[in-house]
């Protein structure tokens, strides 16, 4: 397979700065624009006063080159604000009409593409963030996500797809990245083998993949990918856009079973046409010992490569403060073989640490969440998004808040998840507690809330989507979360214990506070 020569972009980007500036002189409304702008992995944010671009990372791989543009970046334009989304993404935010255009089109020739990062394109390909270093993984999946990630950069130029396009690679039965219900998932097998799965996805009537392959070689992923975007192009729902995800073409087309069998023929064809889409890689391995220097440390794990550690640094929502982003990547530029990647909960690892390395990345990396509960996901909210209806990332900073003033215990409440709107950005439906905005009348006035999920469940062979309870106001949230948490720590037992042995308990809880 060739690589995308990227060149074929850069016509575009003139356009992009057209059109941008004719929506800031109130020449172009914002459906026009979002319409546009999509494809260039940017949208305007609520207001209309700013822009937002998501710089794809594939596979979730930010590299030293790549965090030292995106540094740069940050710098030279004083972006005030960063997310790591949940497909594993860098957004800037705040940026000006004349910011968005002049970085992604330096982004590409950082080798950085953010084209096909929104609208009906493939979106960024996904991976379980520690592949190639995790101790207990069937195998690395990095590189085959990789090549997939490249092999999708050129349907972009392609036929418009009915809507956007999610595939996902999974090392372990962790299943981080979602892979047994993405639009297109590769789960790695014991045996080296990747199981495949299609058709599933969240937000409104989410669906669990169909399995439609078993122990497939990883040097033919590409044929599975050729086959789903045929197949996703047949049965795509081109006239109704609320239903045009490969997840409604289950029901469309008679059921799983009936999916399976359109997948497959879809497949045949591929394989029948003669298109040499076998992968032949050569993978590299890693040559970095450690400098024996032992460290103990909550956010440091030992890789499998013995002498070597992992950093977890997961800034509160999501948003990393830009100045230590900068940071960082400053000191991985002095560092073999360090990088750094993202998870989609919006975590980032900085893995192939030394020991001695290890201690200087957690002093830079302090800002870090204190506990599980601060681990909490949030999509970046109607404050900034368009399509949002609840503020998640004001929501959850209250969240935090109220649980540090409460002084309960770690583990005393789950990673929670919180998404501003149906679409599930936040990845609520998958959460042990999960978030959706909302919005109710109480004395005649709308006012803010969310709609409560419990008991989601992501591990492959266990996955579960999240019950949906009923609706509380947002202010009264924080509260809920910290009875919840004072009657887990009371119990003696950690908040997943505690639901196990209590399994109305959330329910009983969650019902002083539901409108």
């Amino acid at each position: 397979m060739k690589p995308i020569d990227t060149e074929i972009f850069k016509p575009d980007f003139s356009e992009f700065k057209e059109k941008t500036k004719a929506f800031y002189a109130g020449e172009m409304d914002k459906g026009a624009y979002k319409s546009f702008s999509g494809y260039f992995g940017s949208y305007a944010q609520r207001g209309g006063q700013a822009n937002m671009l998501r710089l794809r990372m594939p596979a979730g791989v930010v590299t030293k080159k790549h965090m030292a543009f995106t540094a740069d970046m940050i710098r030279r334009y004083k972006v005030p604000r960063l997310h790591f989304t949940t497909c594993q993404t860098i957004q800037l935010h705040d940026l000006g009409p004349d910011a968005a255009g002049e970085i992604m089109e330096a982004a590409l020739d950082a080798g950085i593409v953010t084209l096909g990062g929104g609208g009906d394109y493939p979106r960024n390909v996904m991976c379980s963030p520690l592949s190639g270093v995790e101790k207990d993984e069937f195998f690395d999946v990095l590189p085959w996500a990789q090549a997939a990630g490249d092999y999708l950069l050129t349907f972009i130029k392609a036929e418009k797809m009915p809507r956007k396009l999610k595939v996902g690679f999974s090392n372990s039965l962790r299943n981080q990245t979602h892979a047994t219900y993405r639009d297109l998932g590769f789960t790695a097998r014991p045996d080296g083998k990747f199981d495949v799965f299609s058709a599933g996805g969240l937000g409104n009537q989410p669906k669990f993949g169909v399995k439609v392959a078993e122990a497939v070689e990883p040097e033919d992923i590409l044929f599975y990918i050729k086959a789903m975007w045929l197949t996703f192009r047949a049965y795509g729902n081109y006239q109704n856009r609320g239903k045009a995800r490969t997840r409604y073409m289950q029901d469309a087309l008679g059921g799983p079973e009936a999916y399976k069998k359109a997948y497959l023929e879809k497949l045949e064809e591929v394989f029948a046409s003669g298109e040499d889409l076998k992968l032949h890689l050569d993978i590299p391995s890693l040559t970095k010992e450690g400098d024996g220097t032992e460290v103990s440390h909550r956010r440091a794990s030992a890789q499998k490569q013995p002498g070597l550690y992992t950093v977890e640094w997961h800034p509160i929502g999501g948003q990393p403060d830009p100045e230590v982003f900068a940071a960082v990547s400053d000191a991985l530029a002095s560092i073999p073989e360090a990088e750094l990647r993202l998870a989609p909960d919006e975590t980032a690892y900085i893995i192939n640490l030394t020991g001695s390395e290890t201690k200087k990345i957690l002093e830079l990396t302090k800002d870090s969440a204190r506990s599980l509960f601060e681990t909490s996901v949030s999509c970046i909210g109607a404050s900034t998004c368009q399509q949002g209806i609840g503020d998640s990332q004001a929501l959850l900073a209250a969240c935090v808040e109220a649980v540090r003033l409460a002084k309960l215990p770690d583990q005393a409440l789950p990673q929670i998840h919180i998404s501003g709107c149906p679409s599930s950005c936040g990845t609520h439906q998958t959460g042990a507690i999960g978030f959706r905005g909302a919005a109710r009348k109480v004395d005649g006035a709308m006012q803010p809330a969310f709609t409560l999920y419990v008991n989601g469940r992501d591990r492959q062979g266990c996955e579960t989507m999240g019950r949906e309870v009923g609706t509380m106001l947002q202010s009264r949230i924080p509260d809920f979360l910290v009875k919840l948490g004072k009657a887990a720590a009371q119990s003696g037992m950690d908040y997943q214990a505690w639901n196990e042995a209590r399994p109305q308990g959330i329910d009983e809880i969650a019902g002083e506070f539901l409108v």
